[in-house]
């Protein structure tokens, strides 16, 4: 196997000064924000690494942020960023997502992730050279990263790169596409915060808006329509939205009008980010649980909302259901251990939110504190809890 090209390694726990490359031949990409360092310190990350391999295109950010539980675990997501710093940021936030995730779901592994600077290739030759590219990159990262498929990947795109590494999960041969368990584990927490608002789990008759209708989003709706909810749903791709309303009798709206219907859930299931000030403030909602990460522009958007009255499921929390999976590829899980651990979505969820209701805080930062007990998180960032956005 010949090895990345461009790979840099940037560690500020090593003894190498993270500003200088480690090989002169494998610098590190120009446009690596000059802050990288600190924005790794503030978050309690351990290890960033840019690999390029320009002759296919590839620029891939594997980010690790922990391996106290075991080796960092976390999806393969490909996107086109407007900047490379905004790619590194989402990386970073992403990979600290997947480490409080893996935590509170009571799994062996820690967080990591790797955002490829799309688009990826469609040709199929193409396609696969590039992934092979990127399964050398994670291969060069020795067993501390396991990666699978996330957004802009599928499956398929893992088998390739298993073909230069064994440190990918979620295979066709293996568990397979980890959607509809994200999705069932988004419905257990829905119905966890169901019990906290309204005494029941009984989902039958409330209206549910649903943003995004990809892999997770549409595997939900059925699951809820099986369960009597009325449905609202809105896609950028308008016939995934078609779609739902033929198969599931749900009402449509547009994109932008989604996140001020008026519903008593929300279920953010497309990307992240989409409350912020403004949008928190337009909410018509009383819950909010949903499969997308990093739903919260910055963490005090999400004590905007609570202050609002409304209820919130942390996104880690609700969505592990996929991760869970990884018990079964990755730590040899039967699938009755795999499905008890589905099912304890539910309990940790109802957990995270009386402890929310104990302390006086919003959901995120109890479900950030009990994450960070169990990893005991401040031998990471100099004795103090590193707090990072969600």
């Amino acid at each position: 196997r010949s090895p990345p090209t461009g790979a840099s390694p940037i560690d500020p726990s090593s003894p190498t000064d993270p500003a200088t490359p480690t090989d002169p031949a494998t610098p590190t990409d120009p446009a690596t924000p000059p802050d990288l360092a600190a924005l790794m310190e503030r978050g309690g990350h351990q290890q960033v690494t840019v690999v390029r391999d320009p002759s296919v295109g590839y620029v891939g950010i594997l980010a690790i942020h922990s391996t106290a539980l075991g080796p960092a675990v976390g999806g393969t997501r490909v996107w086109r960023y407007g900047s490379f710093e905004e790619a590194v940021a989402d990386a970073l936030r992403l990979s600290r997502g997947m480490t409080f995730k893996n935590a509170l779901a009571g799994l062996p592994f820690g967080g990591g992730k790797v955002v490829l600077l799309g688009p990826a290739p469609a040709e199929r030759e193409e396609r696969e050279a590039y992934f092979r590219a990127h399964g050398r990159a994670v291969e060069g990262l020795g067993g501390r990263f396991i990666t699978a498929e996330d957004v802009g990947t599928s499956p398929a795109d893992m088998e390739i790169a298993a073909l230069e590494t064994r440190h990918v999960a979620g295979l066709e041969r293996g568990m397979g596409d980890p959607s509809p368990y994200t999705a069932r584990g988004v419905l257990r927490a829905m119905e966890a915060a169901a019990v906290e608002r309204w005494g029941t789990a009984d989902l039958a008759g409330r209206r549910v808006a649903i943003q995004g209708l990809g892999n997770v989003g549409m595997h939900l709706a059925r699951l809820l329509r099986e369960r009597g909810a009325r449905l609202i749903v809105a896609d950028v791709v308008g016939e995934r939205a078609k779609a739902a309303w033929k198969e599931l009798g749900a009402e449509i709206v547009a994109p932008g009008e989604i996140l001020e219907v008026e519903a008593e859930i929300l279920a953010p299931c497309a990307l992240g980010g989409i409350l912020d000030r403004d949008t928190v403030d337009r909410l018509r909602v009383e819950v909010v649980c949903g499969g997308a990460n990093n739903q919260f522009g910055r963490l005090e958007d999400g004590d905007r909302v609570a202050e609002r009255g409304i209820l919130y499921v942390p996104d880690y929390v609700a969505n592990a259901g996929g991760v869970i999976t990884g018990g079964v590829d990755i730590a040899g899980w039967d699938r009755d251990r795999m499905e008890a651990a589905l099912e304890g979505i539910f309990d940790t969820t109802r957990a995270v939110l009386a402890a929310a209701r104990g302390w006086g805080v919003a959901p995120q930062r109890a479900a950030d504190r009990m994450a960070e007990e169990r990893l005991g998180v401040r031998r990471w960032a100099g004795g103090r809890a590193a707090e990072g956005d969600h």
